[in-house]
């Protein structure tokens, strides 16, 4: 059985999704429904949660510092201008998820964003939170946190009608909890935004 709230040493209740990892205590705490903003910031996101599909958050946490620095830390130019070499030297890369085909989506997504904002600058952040809902009750249990939403259906088609890949709707919302378009902290939690 699953809690809903876990207590850790500093008595602080948490998401049970946190368990006792500390690393997951961080990244709840720090970052998990903190509004993100900015183009890189959001391409880093998008592209994180794109190696995450069928993988858990807590495998991407942890090679996050091994994913910035092959990836130039998400600079979106210079993803943009990877080449057959770059993919090989990713692939060849035990720190990162050695899937080739994210690999070349996340340059592939690295060039529409070049794109999108290369005379618009920060229109990737403006159509993310186009699709943020409305705030609603937080979650009362890890039961009524939905897996999609039908804004993170939308968001997923705007993406993809750009030419976006890897950012199918259950993906979508994950990035949607993450960059803090939605507060999935579930009630109790210590964590207010």
């Amino acid at each position: 059985m699953r809690l809903d709230l876990v207590v850790a040493d500093d008595r602080r209740a948490r998401c049970g999704w946190v368990g006792d990892d500390a690393e997951y205590r961080r990244y709840h705490d720090e970052e998990w429904g903190h509004p993100l903003h900015g183009d890189r910031a959001l391409f880093e996101k998008l592209s994180l949660e794109g190696f995450q599909a069928g993988l858990s958050w807590i495998t991407i946490l942890r090679r996050r510092p091994t994913f910035r620095v092959a990836f130039r830390d998400f600079d979106i130019d210079t993803v943009a201008g990877f080449d057959d070499d770059d993919i090989e030297r990713l692939m060849a890369d035990p720190g990162i998820i050695r899937n080739r085909a994210k690999v070349e989506a996340t340059i592939s997504n690295a060039r529409i964003t070049r794109e999108l904002v290369a005379h618009d600058p920060g229109a990737l952040d403006r159509l993310v939170w186009s699709f943020a809902p409305q705030p609603r009750p937080r979650p009362s249990a890890l039961a009524d946190v939905p897996a999609v939403t039908p804004e993170a259906t939308a968001l997923s088609a705007a993406l993809k009608k750009h030419g976006y890949r890897f950012v199918g709707p259950t993906t979508m919302y994950a990035l949607m909890q993450s960059a803090g378009l939605v507060d999935d902290h579930v009630e109790g939690c210590w964590r207010t935004l």
